[in-house]
């Protein structure tokens, strides 16, 4: 079981600082959404013994929503935006790649230090679900783009969602289903600010929007 769910968790670490250095929106979209797919598996790989329904049922919605219907609604949109790339971020992606680098051994320090509920489990998982919240939160103060902020902001939730289905033994599937609805309405909601704003502004430059006066 370890080394499945080391692999996940070296997969998010790498996934995250892909994201931290890639310009392209459209390919930060799909880096997250292959995150949210992986991620999707790990609630199986931590189980151990018969796959009980409820976590067959969660993990497929979890693929679902953040594998696939995520992502196909910020791609649409990016289809409604004259821009593709992040230019001029606040931090430049040499710079993130180099301080998420610096964050992760912050956080496998970190990690190291937080008593697991299990001897057994996998020593990244703490390291990888931090790193994955502060790569979210990274990118939505570092970057211009509301979309990227978006994404910024679905990076930061799988990370929650990692740290939850590692070290919360028992969850009720009412409570997991809750968390991805209010993720669902958060990402439709991004969606049509960002759709408006493009629409009035003719741009998606969040940092523009703070000379506007009421």
């Amino acid at each position: 079981m370890n080394n499945t769910v080391d692999m996940i968790m070296i997969f998010l670490v790498l996934t995250n600082l892909a994201l931290l250095g890639l310009s392209r929106l459209g390919a930060c979209i799909r880096v997250a959404a292959v995150q949210g797919i992986v991620l999707g598996m790990l609630p199986l790989a931590l189980n151990r013994g018969d796959i009980p329904l409820h976590l067959g049922l969660y993990s497929a919605v979890l693929i679902g929503l953040k594998g696939i219907v995520f992502p196909w609604v910020l791609l649409r949109l990016l289809k409604e935006l004259k821009t593709r790339r992040e230019i001029e971020p606040f931090v430049g992606y040499g710079t993130s790649i180099a301080l998420g680098m610096a964050a992760f051994v912050s956080c496998i320090w970190l990690g190291h230090r937080l008593p697991l509920p299990e001897p057994g489990m996998s020593a990244l998982i703490v390291p990888a679900a931090f790193f994955t919240i502060v790569t979210g939160l990274f990118l939505t103060v570092s970057r211009k783009k509301a979309l990227t902020q978006a994404i910024g902001y679905l990076v930061l939730e799988n990370g929650i969602s990692a740290f939850g289905a590692a070290v919360v033994e028992t969850q009720p599937l009412l409570i997991e289903l809750g968390i991805l609805l209010d993720a669902f309405m958060a990402v439709f909601v991004m969606g049509i600010a960002i759709f408006h704003i493009n629409r009035e502004f003719d741009h998606i430059d969040a940092d523009k929007l703070s000379s506007l006066r009421t």
